[in-house]
């Protein structure tokens, strides 16, 4: 559903907005996206069993849960940071996945680290037999493969597309489906200027940029600035925004709007790619510091 964001903008711009949180209850956004054709391969492949790796608030965690209860695949998860486990009570997103069936193995940061080495996957398939490897963030061939559908032919009407970034997968699929007149704009979440040169390996058009300065510290970091910008830009437009993801997306977009970046007339398109689950856990660390919380009244 594209929903036409409700704010007055200068110079004759038009902002509009790609509720792909609304594609499922829980399996919701990119994540829907890039486990479609993950979950067919493993199913036609007759593999019954999903590994994946994830942080503690982690959105792809709880979604391949969800999947798998779903889909009838028997799910586990390797969790960053071995004292998570002594704390699952103050942790919504992971006792979530729980519910949902997946068994949860908490390992040490240093051994999240050397997740891709072939070592360590062997050990996993000693420990737990045969099963489809899903990689952190869920970001392959075939998750790009889903991310290229969010961009349909009744998009060829916007001038610019904007997406948060994260691993990559979903911002590659939506360059490879984009229209030669787009202009694609990823806000990266994370630190760093190394997105650029992943994204290089998936796509082979060049009408695309990353933008770095809106990460508020780094992934998973936020500030009393964007807490306070979601809370209002929900009570202005009922949209409600994640703090990782796509909060700072949209915080970008209306400050460069803001700083005349945009060309007149300009019309653009920002997707939204799910992970409010993601607040209750973000609320619980906000409350401990006295911060202001995400109310989006419910």
């Amino acid at each position: 559903m594209i929903q036409k964001v409700p704010l007055i903008l200068p110079n004759g711009i038009s902002l509009h907005i790609k509720r792909d949180d609304l594609l499922h209850p829980v399996i919701s956004g990119n994540k829907f996206r890039k486990l479609k054709y993950n979950l067919a391969f493993a199913k036609q492949a007759g593999f019954s069993k999903l590994v994946t790796f994830g942080g503690a608030f982690s959105n792809h965690i709880v979604a391949v849960a969800a999947a798998g209860k779903e889909f009838g695949f028997e799910t586990i998860g390797i969790i960053r940071g071995e004292e998570l486990e002594s704390k699952l009570e103050n942790n919504p997103s992971l006792l979530k996945a729980i519910s949902f069936g997946m068994k949860l193995d908490f390992v040490t940061r240093s051994q999240f680290q050397e997740k891709e080495s072939q070592a360590f996957l062997e050990e996993l398939q000693i420990k737990y037999g045969d099963f489809y490897l899903l990689p952190e963030g869920g970001t392959n061939d075939l998750a790009i493969q889903g991310c290229k559908e969010i961009i349909q032919d009744n998009e060829k009407q916007f001038s610019h597309i904007c997406c948060a970034v994260g691993t990559a997968g979903t911002l590659s699929g939506i360059i490879e489906a984009s229209f030669e007149h787009q202009k694609i704009i990823g806000f990266s979440a994370l630190k760093g200027d190394f997105l650029s040169d992943v994204i290089r390996k998936f796509v082979t058009k060049t009408n695309w940029e990353i933008e770095t300065n809106y990460h508020f510290g780094g992934y998973g970091k936020v500030s009393d600035e964007l807490i306070s910008f979601m809370n209002s830009f929900y009570s202005n437009t009922k949209i409600p925004l994640d703090p990782v993801y796509t909060g700072k997306m949209v915080y970008g977009v209306l400050n460069k709007i803001e700083n005349q970046f945009f060309p007149e007339n300009s019309k653009i398109l920002m997707i939204h790619t799910g992970g409010l689950q993601g607040i209750e856990g973000m609320n619980l660390i906000l409350k401990n510091k006295n911060k202001e919380l995400i109310n989006y009244g419910v």
